[in-house]
């Protein structure tokens, strides 16, 4: 299917791994100039050298959770390109508490880093939207949909609050032809899950999806970048969830018992 994203630029934060990355690397094939931006210099240097073989990319060291320091890399972004056509806001991170209670300090990186990143991003994308329409996507969480209790208490009310705040934004921003979507990733096979996520978790949190696997990073990446192509010119304020099929029957292995009995 031609998505129409050739020629365009697109950004995506948080770019450096995982969905990020994959994201990014979906608009490169696409046939779009990409912007990508992280907090680590060396991940996004290598992250950019690795998607410039496929086409034009640009990187830049950025703390998206920073208002002055997301203005400033949009800026550049046009600077350089002369537009923007799609933002991908992908900041986000768990803050694992100590004990029973959260600080303030807890709290408030919480919200720094996954609300207010997300807000800062969109922002920013529309300063240079308004002239000639564009895509926001925010990558929100199955956390969002079925909170975690103890390790990620947090983080499903604050991806709760990014869906929210995606269908505010598209309200608002609709009538400059700017499209505001979301995507809920379920557990995704990124480095880093595999990294600090026991195998027993994975395996548990697989047999709770209907297709009895957890996702790749390139899959949760194809329905983001098909939001933000003009080929979903007719949506907005939708939050779309892919989860495999997570928690959505009481009894997720039982199509792969069927089969097995067939085998």
């Amino acid at each position: 299917m031609e998505l129409g994203l050739k020629g365009k630029v697109a950004v995506v934060t948080g770019a450096g791994k995982g969905i990020g990355f994959a994201v990014a690397k979906e608009f490169v094939l696409a046939g779009c100039k990409v912007a990508i931006c992280a907090r680590s210099a060396g991940g996004i240097e290598a992250a950019a050298r690795e998607l410039s073989e496929r086409g034009e990319v640009f990187g830049a060291v950025m703390d998206a959770s920073v208002e002055s320091e997301v203005y400033r890399f949009a800026h550049d972004v046009f600077k350089r390109f002369g537009a923007i056509d799609a933002w991908v806001n992908n900041v986000g991170a768990t803050v694992v508490k100590k004990g029973w209670e959260f600080t303030g300090e807890d709290v408030d990186k919480i919200v720094a880093v996954t609300f207010k990143s997300t807000l800062f991003g969109a922002q920013a994308a529309f300063r240079y939207m308004k002239e000639r329409g564009g895509a926001i996507v925010n990558i929100s969480s199955l956390a969002a949909r079925c909170p975690t209790a103890g390790r990620s208490t947090l983080y499903g009310p604050m991806k709760a609050a990014v869906n929210n705040l995606t269908q505010a934004l598209a309200g608002e921003y609709a009538a400059w032809n700017v499209r505001v979507n979301c995507v809920m990733p379920g557990f995704t096979a990124t480095d880093a899950v595999k990294q600090n996520i026991p195998k027993e978790e994975l395996e548990y949190n697989a047999r709770g999806t209907l297709l009895q696997r957890v996702a790749e990073p390139d899959e949760i990446a194809r329905p983001v970048v098909f939001l933000a192509s003009p080929a979903a010119s007719y949506m907005t304020a939708e939050t779309i969830e892919v989860s495999g099929g997570r928690s959505r029957t009481l009894n997720p292995a039982y199509s792969a018992g069927l089969r097995e009995k067939e085998a």
